[in-house]
This record gives structure tokens, C-alpha cells and sequence, in this order.
């Protein structure tokens, strides 16, 4: 038997924002972040559990002391134990009276619960020698259901019609694991719509995009419309008629001026509109999604919790539902609103944009495909070709596809000569 013994916190932060890399109608000078954690064990195994939640910068300074103020809660546990029950350790968490006051179920500490249960299934997978998508990929139905906290969810999904959905996915699995092993996972890429960029980088990134194989692209959106008007001629001109193009306005405008920009840019054939207002108002995305159809809502990224997506979906608010890896409380969480997307119907497309987003949510998409959803007819994951190297299994991307991880872990485990250099 085996005990945790520290948490290793480390604030670290890239220039990105020399570049504009990430800029858009909020956020004009990110410097992509991570505070990140390892949670170490005195098994003579060596192993280590790595997690993160990503920042644009100074948010590391709370989110640090956050994820730190939640050792008491591991050093000390047995290892084996809590591995084999990250059900019962996610919900220990998460309802813990003191923790729980400071959000419900929302802001930093929940993302900082998110960055430790993420380390928790890190260093399960490597454990168990698998990546982390494989070790989903084949939990039985009953496993999964074990890990999700269905209070507050009952009304729009129980265990029961959980394991009805996890069931009818279960007798393919295997060919499907397969087929990811040998075609990868559809991608798309934001990398040529940052804000900031000049209109030669955007026209150049854009052709690039198209000779690389994607069939879709996303720009940012919502600082000025005639500006968007304009880019979005550049972009639409170069890749052609048959490329899909997604605008993402971060959250910019006010229901009714969103619905108003909208119809001014609805005449590129848009592919979705993302994030068109406040990530929690569900009514003014409702709104929004029945006033701009056929074009669809696409938003999640920002989303808190479980709660906010059950009612995204029971008020047909969004087309497209995006999850990411570090914004709710971990894995548990987004199996959670896996599960309830494919209640609904409702594709995922996974949010990316980001240091470490791509490893790591690539395992929940391509888990989604084989045991959840079971398909990835409509699904893509959002791809930036930023700051991969960083990363002890970076993403593989050939032909526009994920290719899926090999190596055991969730793909956070950041390397240790980059950790030393972006350090705070």
C-alpha cells in the first residue's frame, strides 16, 4: 500500500502574447498559462499524477493558491484506495461543506478540484499502463455511471437512461477503437483567426490550413463589425466555397446586438457562431439560437458546471456543445455532460484553444466516440499549433486528424526542462 505524499504547484506562463498567439475581442493580450500540479506518491513505482487549469496569465496568481489549499485533502490517502473510487474522491470534494461555500459547483476552486481529479486519472492511467481515452474506453457501463454525480440532473438525465446510453455504445467499442487507432480523430483549426493578426498572416495561415487537409476554420469576432466584414471576405476568398468557417465572438455582445451582428455575418456560410454572449445566460443564448437559425450556437468553454450545461441543452440554447478539460471539476464532471449531450442529441466539439487543452481533451472526445456518443459524425476537436512541445507525449496531427496517445497518462504531464524556463 501506498500513500500520497506532496503537491508540487507550479505558476508557469508563456509570452504568447508577443505574437497576438490567442488574441481576440476579449482577451487582446493573453500570455497563455498553467497552474499546474503534480501529486507525488511514495510508491517505488515512481509515478506521478500531473494536472492543470489553464489561465491567460495573472489568473495563475489565485488559481495556484486554490489548488494548493487542497493538499490536506490527499496527502496522507491511500493511493489504492482512492485510485479505485475517484467517484467517491470527486464527490468528497466537490460537496465538502467549506469547499462548496466558495462556489457551489463553480469558479476557481472547482477548477482548482478539476486540476487535482484530473492529476488523480493521470496517474491511474500510467498506473494501469494505458492512455487515459483507452482506460474510459473500457470501463463497463456500471464503472462510469459510479463516477457521476447525477444530483441536480435527474430531471433532464438519470443513472438509469445513462446506463441505457453507455450500454448501446458498449457491444461496438472495440471496432471503433480500432477505426481511432487507424483513421485518428477529426480536427479543426483556429490557429489562422486570432484578432491580432495582420490580414497577410491571416490570408497565409488560412491557405495553409486548406493545403493541410481541414475542412474547417475559426476566427475571432466582436470588436468591430465591418473589421469582421472585412476578414472575413479575406478568409472565405482564399479557402474557398466548400471550407467551413466558425466565428468565435467570446462572449462580446449583448443578446440583441448579437443577434443583429450575426445577420450582418451570416452571408459566409457560417459554420457556428461561439460564445455569442455571457457563457451563464442561458435565456439570452436561447434567444439567440432560435433568432439566427439555421446557423448554430456553439458554446461551453466557459461553461461552471454540470447544471449550466443540463439547461444549455433543455432550452435548445446551443447546436453545438463544447466541453474543455480544465474549466468544471475534472474528468467525473465531463462525463457527465457527455452523457447528457448524447441525451440530447447534441454534437461535442471539444474547446482547445489553449497551453495543454489539446492533449488533454482529446482523451475525452475520443472516449466520448467509442463508449458515449458512439460516433464522430459532426464531432471535430478544436487544434492551435501553440506550445506542444512542452509536453512530454505532444499531439500528434497528421492529415488533420488527432492521432490518439499511446503513452500512458492523460497527456498533462509537462516536461520538466519547460517547467524550469516559464516558471514564476
Amino acid at each position: 500500500m501506498s500513500k500520497f505524499t506532496r503537491f508540487v504547484v507550479d505558476d508557469i506562463r508563456f509570452p504568447t502574447s508577443t505574437d497576438f498567439d490567442g488574441s481576440d475581442a476579449m482577451n487582446p493580450d493573453p500570455d497563455y498559462s498553467a497552474a499546474y500540479v503534480r501529486i507525488e506518491t511514495d510508491a517505488e513505482d515512481g509515478l506521478t499524477g500531473h494536472g492543470f487549469v489553464f489561465t491567460i496569465g495573472r489568473g495563475n496568481d489565485v488559481q495556484c493558491a486554490a489548488i494548493a489549499a487542497l493538499q490536506p485533502w490527499i496527502v496522507g490517502r491511500d493511493v489504492e484506495e482512492a485510485l479505485a473510487d475517484l467517484g467517491g474522491v470527486w464527490r468528497e470534494l466537490v460537496h465538502d461543506s467549506q469547499l462548496r461555500w466558495l462556489g457551489p459547483d463553480k469558479g476557481v476552486i472547482h477548477m482548482a478540484i478539476g486540476a487535482v481529479v484530473n492529476a488523480l486519472w493521470d496517474l491511474r492511467a500510467k498506473r494501469e499502463g494505458v492512455p487515459l481515452w483507452l482506460l474510459l474506453a473500457r470501463l463497463s457501463p456500471e464503472q462510469l455511471v459510479d463516477l457521476v454525480d447525477f444530483r441536480y440532473l435527474s430531471d433532464a438525465l438519470t443513472r438509469e437512461q445513462a446506463l441505457d446510453i453507455l450500454r448501446a455504445a458498449e457491444p461496438h467499442r472495440e471496432e471503433r477503437i480500432a477505426a481511432l487507432q487507424r483513421d485518428g480523430y477529426p480536427g479543426y483549426t483556429t490557429t489562422p483567426g486570432w484578432l491580432g493578426y495582420s490580414d497577410e498572416k491571416l490570408a497565409r495561415l488560412s491557405r495553409e490550413a486548406v493545403a493541410d487537409g481541414f475542412t474547417q476554420i475559426k476566427l475571432k469576432v466582436g470588436a468591430d463589425l465591418q473589421e469582421d466584414i472585412r476578414r472575413l471576405s479575406i478568409a472565405r476568398e482564399v479557402v474557398g466555397p466548400d471550407i467551413r468557417i466558425a466565428i468565435d465572438a467570446n462572449q462580446r455582445w449583448d443578446r440583441d446586438e448579437a443577434i443583429a451582428w450575426i445577420r450582418e455575418l451570416s452571408r459566409f456560410d457560417l459554420a457556428w457562431v461561439e460564445e455569442p454572449t455571457s457563457p451563464d445566460d442561458i435565456l439570452a443564448h436561447a434567444a439567440i439560437a432560435e433568432a439566427i437559425a439555421p446557423v448554430p450556437v456553439a458554446t461551453g468553454e466557459h461553461g461552471m458546471n454540470r447544471v449550466l450545461f443540463k439547461q444549455l441543452l433543455q432550452a435548445k440554447a446551443l447546436g453545438v456543445l463544447q466541453i474543455d478539460a480544465t474549466r468544471v471539476a475534472g474528468v467525473n464532471e465531463n462525463i457527465a455532460i457527455l452523457l447528457l449531450a448524447a441525451k440530447f442529441g447534441v454534437p461535442v466539439c471539444p474547446h482547445a484553444g489553449g497551453v495543454g487543452l489539446c492533449e488533454l481533451v482529446q482523451h475525452l472526445a475520443m472516449f466520448d466516440g467509442i463508449a458515449v456518443s458512439g460516433t464522430t459524425d459532426g464531432r471535430m476537436i478544436e487544434y492551435v499549433a501553440h506550445l506542444h512541445e512542452h509536453f512530454a507525449e505532444p499531439v500528434e496531427f497528421v492529415d488533420a486528424h488527432y492521432r490518439a496517445p499511446k503513452l500512458p497518462g492523460s497527456g498533462a504531464e509537462m516536461l520538466a526542462a519547460s517547467i524550469a524556463e516559464y516558471r514564476r
